[in-house]
């Protein structure tokens, strides 16, 4: 298993409206993927700091979908909510419970 993750630091006085977009967009969007696994979303409501976490069957999954630029898109619907621009990191899941 692969799991890419997203650190995003998010304007606090539109976590609302970026938890919203992440929610009805960005989830259903991420579940039409081929080789995802699971999706999680961790916040620090007092910093605006985000780390979205997919867990993909492997890494060609994620890269698949780096791609075809659904990663790209899902991006973008939150374009006017980051306080910086997000960064992407990869890694090998060594132990899932």
């Amino acid at each position: 298993m692969f799991a890419r993750t997203t650190t995003m630091q998010l304007k606090i006085a539109f976590i609302d409206e970026a938890l919203e977009v992440y929610t009805n967009s960005i989830v259903p969007a991420a579940q039409a993927q081929k080789g995802l696994v699971e999706l999680k979303l961790l916040l620090d409501r007092s910093s605006g700091k985000a780390i979205a976490i997919a867990i993909w069957e492997s890494e060609q999954n994620a890269k698949a979908n780096e791609e075809n630029n659904y990663y790209q898109e899902q991006l973008i619907k939150l374009l006017s909510f980051y306080a910086n621009p997000p960064i992407k990191e990869g890694f090998e899941v060594y132990f899932k419970a």
